[in-house]
């Protein structure tokens, strides 16, 4: 990703953009490894084009944006359930345990303001999106 930001909140160079959702039974755990998955994911390019490099091994940052609607459950009717998703006072912990987490392994991070109506700005450089989920919940 060329740059990403969000209002209110921060913004950041080259890296990568997490919109991160917190289900119920998500732990801290949970957010540490998947805070060591996203700083070690090796999805940059090489010369050769292949996906071989890091967060860590580019120096890239790291927007984390909180985003419950990630959780939502569309199987029944059209109208989506959010029933899965943390409730707030769980959640934001977690979220916070995930971005130190993230800081801990020497990443730049910048973040939202959870549980605020935010807007964010994602300027991809390349088709490169992925979902990232704990094993226990594949």
């Amino acid at each position: 990703m060329a740059r990403a930001s969000v209002s209110p909140g921060g913004e950041i160079g080259a890296g990568l953009c997490v919109l991160l959702g917190v289900a119920r039974d998500d732990s801290a755990a949970d957010a540490q490894r998947l805070a060591g998955k996203v700083a070690n994911l090796r999805v940059f390019e090489n010369d050769e084009g292949r996906f071989d490099s890091s967060l860590l091994d580019v120096g890239g940052a790291a927007l984390v944006v909180s985003n419950f609607t990630l959780i939502a459950d569309t199987a029944k009717g059209n109208r989506p359930s959010f029933s899965d998703a943390a409730a707030p006072e769980e959640a934001e912990p977690l979220y916070e345990a995930f971005v130190a987490a993230l800081r801990s392994f020497g990443v730049e991070v910048a973040t939202g303001v959870f549980g605020a109506r935010m807007q964010v700005e994602i300027v991809n450089d390349g088709p490169v999106t992925l979902v990232l989920r704990s094993p226990s919940k594949r």
